[in-house]
């Protein structure tokens, strides 16, 4: 089976899913919820019939709060977020609704400052940026025993990168059109993806660098096809059989409230594997080979 034969193919398809979410996000932002930008969630369940999204906007706009958004959720309660308010901002707006569309139960009520959104944000980049440099460190001196032991480390990163890059580009999609938003439980699901991205390189790279050491006449190309095929069973055992199914059942039966986080991880974790079998150990092929050399109708220099 000749997977690395068909690497092009690969690379398009990631860019299918990537250029499109990646135009969303340029175009309409990343859609960041209060943990990142400041502002309020009030959540409440009315005793009576649940009033339009439209009706509480303008109890907000009544007292002087322009920016609220109304979602519904599946359990019946509405989902309020606007600018940051503080308790007795909160209890005016409590008081006014109960006024205006009868009692109602408080389900959940956070506020956070603009201040404290501006430092989750520098956080989760620095988080992602230690995590590229310790990768590239920690498979550089791992794979010392290889000729250009560092392209591993490179190479990890850019699959990870790939990864993020579809999960951000599957946000942008599912912000546009389903309402989705980034927050911390976001970031925990975008930590984990990296964690087991990383994982899954490593395993198909030490399977090629022991391979490396077995078959040292074999050309590489054939060398890490033939290590992929070794890591195949096992990629998909761990992931689909196990992961995969568990996320799906989450994401399908766990709630609305863990739907979105099941979701990114499903989506997230799926393309570790992908990127580890159709991604990294093709781009390492491509270096390998330099076949940027022909990608502009150069042919390669023959011996």
């Amino acid at each position: 089976m000749n997977i690395l034969g068909k690497r092009y193919w690969y690379f398009a398809l990631s860019l299918l899913v990537i250029i499109p979410g990646l135009a969303l996000l340029f175009l309409g932002g990343l859609p960041l919820s209060i943990d990142f930008t400041g502002g309020s969630i009030l959540e409440v369940r009315f005793a009576g019939e649940t009033p339009s999204p439209a009706d509480v906007v303008a109890v907000y706009q009544n007292i002087g709060i322009e920016d609220a958004q109304v979602q519904t959720t599946g359990t019946g309660t509405l989902q309020i977020r606007s600018a940051f308010l503080d308790e007795a901002a909160s209890v005016e707006i409590q008081n006014a609704l109960k006024t205006e569309f009868g009692e109602l139960t408080v389900e959940r009520f956070d506020s956070v400052g603009p201040s404290i959104g501006a430092q989750v944000a520098q956080r989760a980049g620095l988080a992602v940026a230690f995590a590229a440099l310790a990768v590239v460190i920690y498979i550089t001196y791992t794979f010392r025993g290889l000729a250009h032991a560092f392209r591993y480390g490179v190479i990890a990163v850019i699959a990870m990168i790939h990864d993020v890059a579809i999960v951000m580009a599957v946000t942008a999609i599912g912000g546009r059109f389903w309402g989705w938003q980034v927050d911390a439980l976001f970031l925990t699901a975008l930590l984990t993806v990296i964690g087991f991205s990383v994982q899954d390189k490593i395993v198909v790279f030490d399977r090629i660098r022991e391979n490396s050491n077995i078959y040292r006449k074999l050309p590489f190309e054939t060398l890490a096809n033939h290590s992929i095929i070794q890591t195949l069973q096992r990629s998909i055992n761990t992931q689909l059989m196990t992961v995969e199914f568990m996320l799906l059942a989450l994401a399908l039966f766990g709630g609305i409230t863990l739907r979105e986080f099941a979701v990114i991880l499903l989506i997230g974790l799926f393309s570790g594997t992908y990127s580890s079998i159709f991604i990294a150990a093709p781009i390492l092929v491509v270096w390998e080979n330099k076949e940027w050399k022909t990608w502009f109708g150069r042919k390669a220099e023959t011996a």
